[in-house]
């Protein structure tokens, strides 16, 4: 199943893949693409070209009918539409010729405008896993299937939640294929406008129940694999058989024309094979992969010394990602996550505190991050006791750290505050038992020596044995 990169000439054909597509985002008033994991921003002019991707029209024809309209060379035309196009087919969001797997009909629906709007829902549809990961990003306190919300309260909520401008849904768990009527949902989503994406284990998921997902419109499928090497899979996950499983699932998605994205969760367990993890992505047709290195907080903690890889071996990897782009261009996108222990300076969590992201519980919490719910102190509101679009905007837990009047020295007077927001208020409580100190990946926090040196300390010592993620634990 692997793809080989496309040269744009003359006579390309480029229409856009099943799982990409023109978007009109009403709330900001803007043309997008929406694409699995990401939403490009169109000019002008770019809408105008993009509208003209059919699959029928090769390059050619597309510049000379934009030539006749704006009355300008059809030769310059030529040459910047196949620079724009050009970039879009090494993203994989455009293909030669029209989609054999094109998506269902959709619904457009208007709505009105809303400023400074999140972007991103995440949408934990059960906290119900097979898999028992020794990273589980899920809170210490799990939830009960007995208190999920039904298919038609999470129909609501999704409307709402595209009324407030959110353009990317992505329906994950725990395992969300753990749900019955999992089909209902991905169905709501779609007829409320909004990019679907599975993010799951694939271990539940067969053919048939892939295929009906497929048909109500979902989007995307991000697959999340704990090694190549069957053994070691079954341990970190203690499941047996997942790898196997996996791959059906993902070549059932590809064939199907759904978007496709590997998620490799990396650590001192699995480093070592990360080179037959990117070729597995490709071998089974992936567009994506998001090399993840693990972050340390809530059950991740518990494990940090069996799973934080030596520095040696981080910075090797890093290599290897980028030696695997060069390999792999045009064919496939990475994503690159870092390792914190590792950094001079945080990540921007989520993209910044209540800035593009909200995150709702199975039972309908409604969170400005996955692991809000380990800080102290903060109240979290549920959908249907007030308006979405009011928790959003002046909910309390969202209004904690959003914005910078809440930060402390370093980070009130640091040039870096408006591109990382003080890093991941998560990990600066685990590390500090302060929400509000800064996180400690940055090389100014009192932490950051100690917090290194753990790390190094850790990742050179006899790996223990692992505390699995039980739900009754």
């Amino acid at each position: 199943m692997n793809a080989a990169r496309v040269d744009v000439a003359a006579d390309t054909r480029p229409a856009f893949s099943r799982y990409a597509r023109l978007h009109g985002d009403t709330p900001r008033a803007r043309a997008v693409i929406l694409a699995p994991e990401r939403v490009y921003e169109l000019d002008a002019i770019g809408q105008v070209v993009l509208t003209l991707c059919d699959g029928g029209r090769t390059l050619r024809e597309i510049a000379a009918d934009l030539s006749r309209t704006y009355t300008a060379p059809v030769e310059v035309i030529e040459r910047d539409v196949a620079n724009l196009l050009q970039g879009l087919f090494d993203k994989r969001i455009l293909r030669d010729g029209p989609d054999p797997n094109p998506a269902p009909a959709r619904r457009v629906r208007v709505y009105p405008r809303f400023d400074g709007g999140p972007t991103g829902l995440l949408a934990e549809l059960t906290h119900r896993c097979p898999l028992q990961c020794p990273y589980c990003s899920n809170p210490l306190e799990l939830e009960r299937a007995n208190v999920e919300m039904p298919s038609a309260k999470w129909a609501e909520l999704f409307h709402e939640a595209a009324a407030l401008g959110v353009l990317q849904l992505h329906l994950s768990g725990g395992e969300p294929t753990a749900r019955t009527d999992l089909e209902a949902i991905a169905q709501a989503a779609v007829e409320a406008g909004l990019y679907t994406n599975l993010i799951t284990a694939g271990v539940l998921l067969d053919g048939e129940r892939l295929d009906r997902l497929a048909a109500v419109g979902l989007d995307h499928v991000q697959l999340s694999i704990q090694d190549v090497d069957p053994e070691s899979a079954d341990r970190i996950s203690a499941y047996r058989g997942g790898l196997a499983k996996k791959r059906r699932t993902a070549e059932r998605a590809r064939a199907l024309g759904l978007g496709l994205t590997i998620n490799a969760p990396i650590h001192r367990q699995n480093i070592d094979r990360l080179p037959a993890i990117i070729d597995f992505a490709a071998e089974v047709g992936a567009q994506r992969i998001e090399i993840a290195n693990v972050q340390f907080y809530a059950w991740a903690e518990k494990n940090r010394a069996a799973l934080i890889p030596p520095r040696e071996k981080y910075e090797a990897a890093t290599r290897i990602v980028e030696d695997a782009k060069a390999r792999y261009g045009g064919v496939m996108t990475f994503d690159f996550v870092a390792s914190d222990h590792y950094a001079s300076y945080p990540k921007a969590c989520v993209g910044g505190w209540g800035r593009s992201m909200l995150v709702v519980t199975p039972s309908g919490r409604v969170l400005p991050c996955h692991a809000a719910q380990t800080l102290p102190g903060l109240t979290f509101e549920t959908f249907g006791d007030r308006p979405l679009a009011e928790i959003w905007r002046n909910g309390a837990a969202f209004e904690a750290f959003r914005g910078e009047a809440w930060m402390k020295e370093p980070c009130r007077s640091c040039e870096r505050r408006g591109l990382d927001f003080g890093g991941c208020r998560c990990q600066a409580f685990w590390v500090t038992a302060d929400p509000a100190a800064t996180d400690p990946t940055c090389r100014f926090s009192a932490a950051h020596a100690a917090f290194a040196a753990a790390a190094e300390a850790q990742s050179q010592a006899p790996a223990p044995d692992f505390v699995y993620r039980r739900m009754r634990a």
